[in-house]
């Protein structure tokens, strides 16, 4: 990656702009330059102009249909005068569409009201009195109408007859029943409010306008009345179509000016002048830097000066990272983006996590059927999931090929012959491989942490620091030591030279470092050099789970067709169906998980910083490709 510094007549800086689009291979840089004298910030007119623009054309698009990103016709630099022609057509357009806007929130809001009229009514259906008159409490009596639970009526009813009132049940729906209560006014109403709350009485809304007419009058007036909305939407949508035939023509072009006005608008925070000159300056991958030139040697009519340089050390965090664009990668990518983007110079660990993690998933959960089950569901549904199809037919293609070694097929392992060996029958052959795995993969990942602080030239962290070269040495003896441990009985007296060696320096790096007192630096000191030595055990054995998730899956699928074997013909094949189903689903889900986990907590948490910020070159929307 370079840092350039494109210096350009400010006249020309549109068409920089639009050039530096096309290309695709620029990164603007928003640092403020260090010359003082490039202070200026031209283009505020323009960055104004557009917005408005924009704003206008996205608020027209919510009425009528305006493609997206139609194909440009040509490409061209959108000068400042015809952006604000576009503008103020805009700005007529819109107080057009406005009215069409509010013409359909007129006539939601309006059916709207009278649907929760209509929802009130049929709560007083079944009620055959004048409603109207139960809205106002007369002098003399109380109305109350609304609802209590079925099993609250005859309590409910002793209740207000001690207060002098009378209930009446006019409907039963469910377990609720509709009530009018009637009663004299007086003191017994205070009384009576308490007792309609311990019945959990909920009170009915009366609706308005029934004084001069019946539930079912009033329901055929707001029948008509949704009728002669739906007259009138329907005839403001023919009104709409209309505007929108008249004047699509029109917007589609405002889309295409805006669309080649938004390069120059995007770089505009980068870009600093001063009178006549302006700078800007961005990132560049080494490979694009001539094409870069040649374009614009050949787009621009004035001189100009592209200057380039490597980023120094301090700009290193700020330097963007360039994506993998590997199609096969792209899904494991994703993946990696949710713990982090690699900071510029370091190794990009999606190669090693797409190898790694397609390794252990289809060891632990290896099955020919079941495999087979994951990697066509992700092709029958590869227009939902997009490119991450391809991580579904790879995990089950890596499920097939271990169920292949295994000799398993939706969990029956007598049904073909197994390449290799089975987990169930060999445990502790498993056992064994998944702890060779796990020091291999925790060698390697301290590996590409010393690699990638050496990048940076930070010898110190990388022979000291955590999971450095000292650290990598210790793990590699207690290993080496582990082995001759348990093969002949002896730890041997290297590799535990080796281990007090590496201890002894790791704990004269942190003395080093650390300002305390003698007690506090005594404790600290002890504290992080057994931490070291229970991590990595801990860390080791940590990938014990990956034989375990394979003798599990072995066991449960026996399980399965153990409870088969017990059942008729149909319940056999019923059992067997339903049982892969759970394996897939849960177990698969699980081994997911855990495959996830020692990846970010064992592998990315040694050499992957993830603090690092994506390449995000500026660009020319063309429209659909």
């Amino acid at each position: 990656m370079k840092h350039v510094r494109l210096l350009v007549i400010t006249d020309d800086l549109p068409q920089a702009s639009l050039t530096l689009a096309e290309t695709e291979s620029f990164h603007p840089d928003t640092r403020p330059p260090e010359e003082q004298l490039l202070s200026g910030i031209p283009g505020r007119d323009y960055r104004e102009i557009y917005q408005q623009a924009h704003g206008r054309l996205e608020k027209i698009a919510k009425v009528v249909t305006v493609d997206a990103e139609p194909d440009l016709d040509e490409v061209r630099v959108i000068e400042r005068d015809e952006l604000r022609a576009i503008n103020e057509q805009l700005t007529e357009r819109w107080a057009e569409a406005s009215r069409f806007e509010e013409g359909f929130r007129r006539i939601d809001e309006q059916d709207r009201f009278i649907r929760e009229q209509q929802a009130s009514l049929e709560n007083f259906s079944n009620l055959d009195i004048d409603l109207g008159a139960l809205r106002n409490k007369t002098r003399f009596l109380d109305f109350y109408v609304g609802v209590v639970p079925r099993e609250n009526v005859s309590r409910l009813q002793g209740a207000v007859t001690l207060a002098d009132h009378l209930l009446f049940t006019y409907l039963e729906r469910g377990q609720s029943a509709h009530v009018v209560i009637v009663g004299p006014r007086g003191e017994q109403e205070s009384q009576l409010a308490s007792v309609l709350s311990s019945a959990s009485f909920q009170p009915l809304p009366i609706p308005v306008g029934l004084e001069d007419a019946s539930p079912e009058q009033k329901q055929d007036e707001l029948s008509a009345k949704r009728q002669q909305l739906q007259a009138e939407r329907k005839a403001l949508s023919a009104e709409v179509d209309a505007w929108e035939q008249a004047h699509r023509a029109f917007l589609r072009s405002a889309r295409q000016v805006l669309q080649m006005a938004a390069p120059f608008v995007t770089l505009d925070p980068s870009i600093r002048s001063a009178g006549h000159l302006a700078v800007v300056c961005g990132w560049v991958p080494a490979r694009a830097l001539s094409e870069l030139e040649t374009r614009l040697r050949a787009s621009l009519a004035l001189p100009f000066e592209l200057t380039s340089r490597d980023p120094t050390p301090a700009e290193r965090p700020l330097v963007p990272t360039v994506a993998s664009t590997n199609r096969l990668l792209a899904p494991f990518a994703t993946l990696v983006k949710q713990y982090g983007i690699p900071q510029y110079g370091e190794v990009d660990p999606t190669p090693l996590f797409a190898v790694t993690f397609l390794l252990m998933f289809g060891s632990m959960f290896g099955d020919i059927g079941q495999g087979a089950v994951i990697a066509g569901a992700a092709w029958a549904f590869r227009a939902k999931l997009g490119s991450f199809y391809r991580f579904g037919v790879m995990a089950g293609l890596s499920s097939m090929f271990f169920g292949a070694l295994y000799g398993s097929l939706f969990g029956y392992e007598d049904v073909l012959p197994a390449l290799w060996k089975s987990p169930i029958h060999h445990p502790i052959l498993m056992l064994q491989i998944a702890l060779g795995y796990g020091v291999l993969f925790i060698a390697i990942a301290c590996g590409l942490a010393i690699y990638n602080r050496l990048a940076v030239k930070d010898l110190a962290a990388a022979l000291f620091a955590h999971h450095g070269a000292v650290n990598l040495l210790f793990y590699l003896a207690l290993v080496w030591g582990a082995v001759s441990l348990a093969t002949s009985g002896n730890f041997g007296s290297l590799p535990l030279i080796l281990i007090i060696l590496s201890l002894l320096m790791l704990a004269g790096y942190a003395w080093s470092h650390l300002k305390a007192p003698m007690g506090e630096k005594i404790l600290v000191v002890f504290i992080e050099t057994l931490e070291t030595v229970i991590g990595y055990i801990s860390n080791t054995l940590s990938f014990l789970r990956v034989a375990a998730f394979s003798l599990n899956h072995a066991a449960l699928s026996l399980a399965v067709l153990t409870l088969a074997g017990m059942m008729g013909p149909a319940g056999h094949v019923i059992t067997v169906i339903l049982g892969n189903v759970f394996v897939l689903v849960l177990e698969g889900g699980i081994v997911m998980i855990q495959v996830m986990r020692l990846q970010y907590y064992e592998g990315f948490s040694r050499y992957f910083s993830g603090d690092g910020h994506e390449f995000s070159p500026l660009k020319l929307r063309r429209g659909p490709a």
